[in-house]
């Protein structure tokens, strides 16, 4: 469910008319809905109602920092993979104690800048990691709580682009290994171990794998603490996938997804972490554009609109569907037409869909991409040097950019000339 409905023939976010916010900040832009990022934030905490958690926003989704304190103020926790995201997630208000740090690449300075700012846990990724870590907190005085991220060799079934918990993944230390690494950490003076980290992939729409993979972490917490080790937090990821393709045919429910969790993991007793990211910001979030214009070609009819692959990559990156209808509701009785829907980017890639039904259009008619409130703003780039789009944040009657359109000159002035020329 999102909030983004047809109200008098043309489409609002929450109470907002889209081509109000069009016609002030100019096209193409993001809108976000407050109601709908909350909704589905208090889904996931109802799930886990009656256990020990937090739900940590996987802010590698969406991190504008409006949406972080939207949520950060609902109290979410959050999932951060750089130094950048950090920053960002401490500068929305978060604290320290609800920040978690993932990422297979930690450098030394992004721990030191955590170690410092303080941070609820680090999710390590390998024994080298290991290593930097536990001389960065010893250099500061410091003990650093981490869990391991183990790799369960699970087949998350879903594109192998965002497949990480294979055993060919880049991600985690093997599950076979899992004992010698911890009892290779409790060694470490400048690390305390509270618990173990799992995460298998994004976009999941069956919850067998997360049903696999948390059974064995379930009998890996039994046997690690056998070994000795305080296994008292497990983080058990994200990764439920969204409604793209508006279907009966909807993914599991929060609900469902927090069932699995208690059935597999909630007679140990340890605070649970999940790190949902794409769920609450996908439907969340819109993408608007104008027609450019519509061109004839040899067989098919193209939609040109002034959106591009540098704003909305997935499709391109991912062969990722969105629904795309226009902000104008078309009468019941019209035809569709089919059409190549492109963008201006000179690159045959740049193509949001092909031979997609869509009510006929005209040059200047508003059209909105669903399901881009994730993995859209965060990464568009300023490719064929077109500036980054404008962000918009609704809260019911109101709304505000939270990232401007950057000027041409803004842009350009960030380039720096040599000496010698």
């Amino acid at each position: 469910m999102d909030h983004f409905l047809y109200r008098d023939g043309a489409l609002y976010a929450e109470d907002v008319s889209i081509s109000e916010i069009a016609d002030s900040v100019g096209t193409p832009f993001y809108v976000y809905s407050t109601a709908t990022l909350l909704r589905h934030f208090r889904l996931f905490d109802d799930a886990l109602e009656g256990m020990d958690h937090l739900v940590c926003y996987a802010m590698k989704a969406a991190s504008n920092q409006a949406i972080l304190k939207t949520l950060g103020d609902a109290g979410a926790g959050m999932d951060v993979v750089s130094q950048g995201e950090y920053l960002r997630a401490k500068a929305a208000g978060i604290p320290g104690n609800r920040i978690v740090f993932s990422g297979i690449g930690k450098t030394a300075e992004e721990i030191r800048t955590a170690l410092t700012g303080g941070i609820r846990q680090f999710n390590v990724e390998s024994e080298p990691e290991m290593a930097v870590l536990n001389a960065v907190a010893l250099e500061l005085g410091v003990i650093a709580p981490i869990t391991i991220r183990v790799n369960p060799d699970v087949d998350a079934r879903t594109h192998a682009k965002i497949a990480t918990g294979k055993s060919e993944n880049k991600f985690g230390i093997p599950i076979s290994r899992a004992r010698a690494v911890y009892a290779h950490a409790a060694t470490l003076k400048g690390l305390k171990v509270i618990g173990i980290d799992v995460h298998i992939g994004s976009q999941l729409t069956d919850l067998t794998p997360f049903e696999q993979a948390y059974t064995k972490v379930a009998e890996l917490t039994e046997t690690l603490r056998n070994d000795g080790h305080e296994i008292t937090r497990l983080d058990l990821g994200g990764g439920l996938g969204i409604p793209y393709v508006h279907s009966n045919q909807a993914p599991p429910l929060p609900a469902d997804y927090g069932a699995v969790i208690k059935r597999t993991v909630g007679h140990l007793g340890c605070e649970v972490e999940i790190e949902p990211g794409r769920l609450i910001a996908g439907n969340a979030g819109l993408l608007i554009t104008k027609v450019i214009y519509v061109k004839s070609g040899e067989d098919r009819e193209f939609m040109i609109l002034d959106a591009a692959m540098n704003d909305l990559i997935r499709p391109a990156m991912y062969d990722a569907h969105h629904d795309i209808i226009p902000v104008i509701e078309p009468a019941a009785a019209i035809l569709p037409r089919t059409y190549d829907i492109v963008g201006p980017v000179c690159e045959t890639g740049d193509t949001f869909a092909r031979e997609r039904a869509m009510p006929p259009v005209a040059a200047d008619d508003l059209i909105a991409f669903r399901g881009a409130g994730a993995y859209g703003a965060v990464m568009a780039s300023e490719y064929n040097s077109r500036p980054l789009i404008p962000e918009v944040l609704v809260n019911e009657d109101q709304f505000a950019v939270i990232r401007r359109r950057p000027t041409y000159e803004e842009m350009i002035n960030r380039d720096t000339m040599p000496a010698w020329l």
